[in-house]
């Protein structure tokens, strides 16, 4: 890909507007949503929500937040410049629009927006009903807002929440609540504990299965307990996987080619189905519904003493 435009949205966050090398448009519609894995100047790799029209196939548009500490990905890409060459993965998708709701709420927070933003041009395309909800701690740090305060299909849905503290945002999404019924569909994205509280005003509202999250970090989880079980695969190979080590890296170096990405179980490349036995759920990437049959090997283990899975 070749950096065509680069907008300074705020101090910290930026976006990026790429174009094939070749010039020529883009072949794969990729559904709102949708993530890509992006590699930076530096080589290290990072997940990036695509937040332009998805019907676009001239480009696409990503939004890069300086984050303290970086290892070289973010800071990296607010180095880029126009001209410049990035490689980009196939989209993935991990939360995508409910076809059968009756209206849809979007609730961001900071640089939660972009997942969203794909979201509103969709539902926004199918002349569906929704409300956009964006919160930042001000309008200094908030990206996009033009777009949203005067784009002709966003203004008159958007409510911007600019400055409103982390206490106060729940008498908002009480207010939000309103009209919403079990048939309606939640999606937010942002800091975790943003999306716990929207998760808890909210779930009660429409159900729990009705409200969909996109994580950007990994959940801190205590390992101190982990012990060994046993990985068979749907071809019969048998894996023991020690305490202190992943599924993944097992497989990989039993030889067995296993697609993957962050490793922190927030990408979803390396879900598998599972065939038997109890996982033990550790990634932020599966719904509910999806861990009935689904796990990450990058993060999940087991409860019982053997899984069966199926590689993807």
């Amino acid at each position: 890909m070749r950096v065509a435009e680069v907008v300074e949205e705020t101090p910290d966050i930026r976006t990026l507007r790429l174009v094939r090398a070749d010039d020529r448009p883009f072949t794969i519609n990729y559904p709102a949503g949708a993530h890509v894995d992006v590699t930076g100047p530096t080589g290290v790799l990072r997940q990036y929500s695509l937040c332009s029209p998805p019907e676009d196939p001239s480009s696409v548009l990503i939004a890069v937040k300086r984050e303290p500490g970086s290892r070289g990905g973010s800071s990296a890409l607010h180095e880029v410049q126009a001209g410049d060459r990035l490689h980009i993965g196939k989209p993935r998708n991990l939360l995508g629009v409910a076809e059968d709701a009756d209206r849809h709420l979007l609730v961001a927070g900071g640089i939660g927006i972009t997942p969203l933003l794909s979201l509103a041009y969709e539902l926004h395309s199918r002349d569906e009903e929704f409300v956009l909800l964006y919160f930042a701690r001000s309008e200094a740090e908030a990206a996009f807002v033009d777009l949203l305060r005067h784009r002709a299909e966003f203004r008159h849905r958007v409510g911007l929440h600019l400055g409103v503290h982390r206490g106060d945002q729940p008498a908002v999404l009480a207010a939000a609540a309103v009209g919403l019924t079990a048939r309606s569909h939640v999606y937010t994205c942002g800091p975790t504990g943003f999306m716990d509280q929207v998760t808890a005003a909210l779930a009660p509202v429409v159900g729990a299965a009705h409200v969909h999250t996109e994580n950007f970090v990994a959940a801190e989880v205590d390992t101190s307990a982990d012990t060994a079980f046993t990985v068979e695969l749907d071809t019969g190979e048998v894996f023991e996987v020690p305490a202190d080590r992943s599924i993944l890296s097992v497989l990989e170096e039993g030889g067995v080619d296993v697609f993957k990405s962050c490793e922190e179980g927030v990408c979803g490349s390396c879900v598998s189905a599972v065939l038997e036995g109890v996982p033990d759920h550790r990634d932020n990437c599966l719904t509910e519904a999806d861990r009935a049959g689904e796990m990450a090997l990058c993060v999940s283990r087991a409860k019982t003493d053997r899984l069966v899975i199926e590689l993807s």
